[in-house]
């Protein structure tokens, strides 16, 4: 997008209107005190919604990896980076099915943020997702920041395209690769037909983002309560997992009592999948069986409820 000097916007019914310059995120989501708000209603008495989130991405080995979990010796990178790689191979063999039978066992609506790639080079665990009917959102065609690509609308429908091809629908959703955006992201997300995105982590509620094709919505993610967050980045123990999940949802369910809260948990194979960490999601959706009036909803779900709240 190339647009002049001298910006001039203007915020009517979610649609951007430019006049130059650059659109910064603050432009394009006006600010609202969530205490300030029309009520969102929920079927059924219902108050607060868990969206849970599995991401299964492709790593190239001729790359740099995206996370890691041993540094290499002398501190100097090294390519390829073999353990790496490795560490997430082990996910994609084994820990998927970790979370697959959990997940399962526990009867939980899954979104699957999948690499378009993902459908090709590892088709197994795709039509493991699909039979489990799990809602497929799109996270790039491979796991690499989107200011790396050269051009992201192309990236973006080879994404979309793959996902439409393997399971018969395009995605209605969107998680960028570690929720990297340019400030043009949106934009072509909105050109492609993007309808929901998961990189805007900033309400505990859906929120419109105005964009040049109208809006697409924010549904509430999450940095703090990803797996990534706790054990590859902070390195906490594996308890972290339960206990930081559950002081978190502790506090969204008590608060969801006034107003309707929506809290996501984000997973992902290597990690919450090892053998020493899947106990702490079995507890975490344990101690949630105990709760009333907490949907497990997917993505689409809260997308098609919201649009219905505020139609």
């Amino acid at each position: 997008m190339s647009w002049s000097n001298n910006i001039i916007l203007a915020f009517e019914n979610h649609r951007l209107v430019v006049g130059g310059g650059m659109t910064l995120p603050k432009d394009r989501v006006p600010y609202s005190a969530i205490v300030d708000r029309p009520p969102l209603m929920l079927p059924d008495g219902a108050r607060m919604i868990v969206w849970t989130i599995v991401n299964v991405e492709e790593w190239d080995i001729e790359r740099a990896m995206p996370r890691a979990v041993l540094t290499p010796p002398m501190g100097q990178p090294l390519i390829p980076d073999l353990p790496n790689w490795a560490w997430h191979e082990y996910g994609m063999r084994v820990g998927f099915w970790r979370l697959l039978d959990c997940l399962k066992r526990f009867d939980i609506a899954v979104t699957l943020a999948i690499n378009g790639s993902v459908c090709a080079t590892y088709p197994r665990i795709a039509s493991a997702a699909l039979e489990a009917g799990w809602e497929f959102m799109g996270h790039g065609l491979n796991q690499r920041p989107m200011h790396h690509i050269e051009d992201e609308l192309d990236i973006i429908t080879q994404t979309i395209e793959a996902i439409r091809a393997f399971t018969g629908r395009a995605p209605r959703g969107w998680e960028s690769p570690g929720l990297t955006e340019t400030l043009d992201t949106i934009d072509h997300l909105a050109t492609a037909g993007i309808e929901y995105v998961a990189d805007w982590v900033l309400d505990d509620q859906p929120v419109d983002i105005a964009t040049e094709k109208g809006p697409v919505l924010s549904i509430p993610y999450t940095v703090e309560t990803n797996d990534i967050t706790m054990i590859a980045l902070q390195q906490h123990q594996s308890g972290e997992i339960f206990a930081r999940t559950k002081a978190q949802f502790d506090q969204l369910y008590h608060e969801s009592a006034e107003i309707t809260r929506i809290m996501a948990i984000s997973l992902h194979p290597y990690i919450t999948g090892a053998p020493h960490r899947i106990g702490q999601l079995e507890s975490f959706l344990s101690y949630l069986n105990d709760k009333p009036g907490v949907l497990m909803w997917t993505g689409e779900q809260i997308l098609d409820w919201y649009r219905s709240q505020r139609s």
